[in-house]
């Protein structure tokens, strides 16, 4: 009986530990990008689910974004089509589009929604063309002065959030593809994930937006240090912006564009760990970076003071 008191004792005090977040988020809408690692690692795909469904149990109300940039490479590769990046953004022409458009709604939204559906009727697939959801036009980007065509690369103009708040009403896990149709001249346009989730979380009126990433969070004064930033507001957030790599430039944008509108707070985390949605939530410390609005008073913990 010691024996079983002593290994059981740990399990409680983290359910302990998480009681005052699961109060605080209750009842509350999370975005989550899904990407990185954790898209293409079948171990922390199903880890990736089995949290979003926790969430879900849990009495918040999870909504997953993805893109899927790996598996379009790998196709377009089989296809014969040349992967083209210009200001950080993949030159996608009609040809290319139908291909981005095939892996995202019919194999990586499928997969993901097949894995959350292994533990109940959970998860909807859907994407940014249903119900007029996210409505974009041609993103034309400036390099070197001069706007460029990049083809089939959306700028969102537009977010229409009936059918995500229906699905979630019904108890359902809404799963969509970064993928937009345009009013104006009736293309379908490829939309950066990163953009769409912050969107779809100001939008929504989300608590939290949640990015995952291959890095730990946001770096203190990376490649000199390897010490994460765990909190930072806006302000701070700007003023770091244009040295910002590349790959990070997209996902923190999206982090300060949702607390600018409205989101409690956004998060950059480490998709290759596993079950780091809950680390982040669930526990005091957390593991990534949380940007939070410029009047939010600072607090000692990673997580918000419940």
């Amino acid at each position: 009986m010691s024996t079983r008191k002593h290994t059981a004792l740990p399990k409680a005090q983290i359910l302990i530990e998480a009681l005052p977040w699961l109060t605080r988020h209750h009842g509350r809408t999370v975005v989550i990008k899904f990407g990185g690692n954790a898209m293409v690692d079948e171990a922390l795909k199903a880890a990736f689910a089995q949290d979003v469904v926790f969430l879900r149990h849990a009495g918040l109300k999870p909504v997953v974004v993805h893109g899927g940039g790996p598996q379009i490479s790998a196709q377009l590769d089989r296809h014969g089509l040349v992967s083209e990046f210009k200001a950080g953004l993949r030159v996608t022409t009609p040809e290319a589009m139908d291909v981005v458009r095939m892996v995202l709604a019919g194999q990586v939204q499928r997969e993901l929604v097949g894995l959350l559906n292994q533990h109940g009727p959970l998860a909807v697939g859907m994407t940014g063309e249903d119900a007029h959801t996210i409505t974009a036009t041609q993103h034309r980007p400036e390099i070197d002065g001069e706007l460029v065509d990049i083809g089939r690369v959306g700028e969102i103009t537009a977010i229409d959030t009936g059918a995500i708040e229906a699905l979630l009403t019904d108890g359902r896990i809404p799963v969509i593809s970064s993928i937009a149709r345009s009013q104006d001249d009736g293309h379908v346009y490829n939309v950066n994930a990163d953009t769409a989730a912050a969107a779809l979380a100001a939008a929504l009126g989300a608590e939290t937006l949640m990015v995952l990433t291959d890095v730990e969070g946001l770096y203190e004064d990376w490649p000199h240090s390897d010490e994460v930033i765990s909190r930072l507001t806006a302000s701070q957030l700007e003023k770091l912006l244009p040295d910002l790599s590349s790959g990070m430039v997209p996902k923190m944008e999206g982090c300060l564009f949702a607390v600018r509108n409205g989101v409690t707070t956004a998060r950059v985390i480490d998709g290759r760990v596993p079950h780091s949605i809950l680390l982040e939530i669930f526990t005091d410390e957390g593991i990534g970076t949380m940007v939070v609005p410029d009047h939010r008073p600072p607090d000692n913990q990673q997580g918000e003071t419940p």
